[in-house]
């Protein structure tokens, strides 16, 4: 049990994916401007890369490898997450269209957020196994709605915040997400 929840503070704080492996920078500075879209991109992403996880570990374990085609890896992970994204556009189209509306293409962007195969790959890379994938995969997820919604309240801030004229927009966005990264790489001292 205390291995699980290492996996899990671990995947969450201490090697964030957002703050500390530097991935899912595009949805991370596209859909943080509101709290509300911001969390609605980290729990859609989160149910994606938990159920990712979830069919790829025992398809690539079960299958791919007994039938030796560890090969086609990559080409199948990105085959499975996109048709969960679609069901994830599907079911947000029916009982959020608001939300479905408000992602915009963000939401379809989801299948090519590198952070959603980089944790599947993780997985096996960390030789874990299904339990352990899983605990791994919802702590990375969870350590990335964590990092939307902080960005979003740190936006928020900024937009009535006194920036120096040449820090206006961008750059002082990029200031903020440096010292956020920053922040998270003080967790590194939970490891022993």
């Amino acid at each position: 049990m205390s291995n699980l929840l290492s996996i899990f503070i671990k995947s969450m704080l201490i090697d964030n994916v957002v703050f500390v492996q530097y991935l899912a920078i595009c949805p991370f500075i596209g859909m943080t401007s509101e709290t509300g879209k911001a969390s609605g991109m980290g729990l859609a992403t989160t149910f994606v890369i938990v159920l990712a996880t979830a069919v790829t570990w025992p398809l690539y374990t079960l299958v791919m490898i007994p039938l030796h085609l560890e090969f086609l890896q990559t080409l199948i992970f990105i085959l499975v997450i996109a048709s969960l994204v679609q069901l994830v556009e599907f079911y947000l189209k029916k009982s959020a269209p608001g939300l479905y509306s408000s992602m915009g293409i963000y939401l379809s962007l989801i299948t090519t957020n590198c952070a959603v195969l980089a944790i599947t790959l993780n997985c096996f890379k960390n030789n874990y196994g299904y339990l352990q994938s899983l605990v791994y995969a919802l702590g990375s997820a969870l350590g990335f709605l964590l990092s939307m919604v902080i960005m979003s309240g740190v936006r928020s801030k900024l937009k009535t915040a006194d920036v120096p004229k040449a820090f206006k927009g961008t750059p002082i966005l990029f200031v903020a997400a440096g010292l956020l990264s920053l922040a998270f790489l003080g967790f590194k001292g939970l490891i022993k």
